[in-house]
């Protein structure tokens, strides 16, 4: 089976090289034009935006998980005076 397989593709290869017109235009001087030019500065633009939009949602989610990282601190910080405040043995603060 694998012996057969690549003079399979020969003969499709060849059979479709046979088979294919040439080209009725110099393919040396074909340029894409002002719709090309239009197209890929669209898609730049667009690539652009979504780089600045990804860094503007990372950026506030990382924000938001310092924030929270210190109000649970600011959390444990008040609940460990409340505790030392109810024991009695309160520290005196500087």
């Amino acid at each position: 089976m694998n012996a057969v397989f690549p003079h399979f593709m020969d003969a499709v290869t060849g059979f479709v090289l046979a088979n294919t017109p040439p080209p009725e235009f110099n393919p040396d001087t074909v340029t894409p034009g002002p719709a090309g030019f239009v197209a890929i500065l669209f898609v730049v633009l667009a690539v652009v935006a979504l780089g600045f939009d990804l860094v503007r949602r990372i950026r506030r989610t990382t924000y938001r998980a310092e924030i929270a990282e210190r109000l649970q601190a600011e959390l444990a910080a008040k609940n460990a005076a409340e505790a030392s405040v109810a024991e009695g043995t309160e520290h005196p603060q500087a």
